[in-house]
Parts: structure tokens; sequence; C-alpha cells
């Protein structure tokens, strides 16, 4: 591991371990929000998948049923019967902060009743009636999904960029400075030596001239 290119003298040791013990604080903080990031992000991931089975299983029936319809009704007629919306819905968008990140959250409210079925039902098939009635009821289901896929997105980026936090802090910051450290230490010994030498000879020089 390089060291960094310092001048090895007290003030600069002293610095640096100073510098070591934040980012040995740092890496552990840093691990400690990833493990939590971590196990927030499975708890989404598993309402997510929770989410997208029920979804899935109920649009396949109600794509079975609009076939069905489909199968056994000019197509212009399904699409008359469909052209209008039988109601409207109203979302309010806002944040919440998981783990330090800025997730969104969506709120359904109240929207402009209508008609769940605005066309005539002489014209089509029950089969259709029943495929707007399972759509209408997905709709909330689709809202949340997207809220916590959208969720699990955020949260497995921030994931990612803790990871190369800590390994930058575990596999380069901190050994480079400890390695720094220990260079200081050794020339600072080294010189303490040397200098310990030099007034033993200082002394047996003056000695001899006594």
């Amino acid at each position: 591991m390089a060291r960094l290119n310092v001048n090895p003298n007290r003030m600069e040791l002293r610095r640096l371990k100073n510098r070591l013990k934040t980012a040995v604080r740092g890496h552990k903080l840093l691990k400690d929000k990833a493990d939590e990031t971590v196990r927030q992000f499975m708890i989404y991931i598993r309402e997510n998948k929770r989410l997208r089975q029920e979804l899935e299983g109920e649009i396949s029936k109600a794509l079975k049923s609009f076939l069905l319809a489909s199968a056994v009704s000019q197509s212009q007629v399904i699409e008359e019967a469909v052209a209008m919306p039988g109601f409207q819905v109203k979302l309010k968008t806002s944040t919440k902060n998981v783990m330090g990140v800025v997730v969104p959250e969506i709120e359904i409210l109240e929207g402009d009743k209508k008609e769940l079925y605005p066309y005539s039902f002489a014209t089509v098939t029950s089969e259709l009636d029943s495929s707007i009635s399972n759509l209408s009821e997905l709709l909330v289901k689709m809202i949340k999904l997207a809220e916590v896929e959208k969720t699990c997105n955020m949260l497995a980026d921030e994931i990612e960029k803790n990871r190369r936090r800590v390994n930058a802090l575990e596999h380069f910051i901190i050994p480079q400075l400890e390695e720094t450290i220990k260079y200081i230490t050794m020339k600072l010994d080294e010189n303490e030596r040397a200098n310990t030498i030099r007034l033993m000879k200082v002394k047996s020089m003056m000695e001899k001239r006594g």
C-alpha cells in the first residue's frame, strides 16, 4: 500500500492519527447504515414481490375476460364501450426519508366518481363487465407497486454507493493512513536514536577532554 507523501514530523503524525480515527469511525457508521439500508431494502423487495404476484394473477384474469368479450363482440362495440372512463382518480405525491434516501410516497385521493360501466349493458357481454370491474380494482395496487418499485431502485442505488464508500475506506484510505503513520513513527524513532547516539558521543568527547 502506497503511503502519503508527507513530512515525517510529530505535527503531521498527530494530524494523520486524527484522520485515521475519523476514518475508522466513519467506516463503522457507513457499515451500520449499509446493514440497515439492506434490511429496509429486503422489506420493500418482499412487498414488491407480493404486489407483483397478486397483480400478475389478477391482470391475467381480467385480460382473459376481455379476450372473451372481444371474441363475441365487434371491435367497434368494445372501443365505444371503453372510450369514456367510468371514474377519475386523483393522486397526491410527496416524499419520505428511508435511511437518508428520499423516496416517493403516493396517496390516492377520492376522485370524481361516475358509473363504473359507462355503457349500455345491452351492447356488451358480461365478460367485459367482469374485465372492467377487475381492472378498476387493480388501480390502487398498480400505483402502490409503482411506488414500491421506485423505492427499491433508489435503495439499491444507495446500497451500491455505500458499498463503494466502505470499500474505499476499508481497502484504500485506512490502510494508506496506517502505512503513513507507521512510516512517520519509524522515521521519528530513527531520528530519536540518532540524536541519542549523537548526544552520547558529545558526552563521551567532553568527558575525555575533562
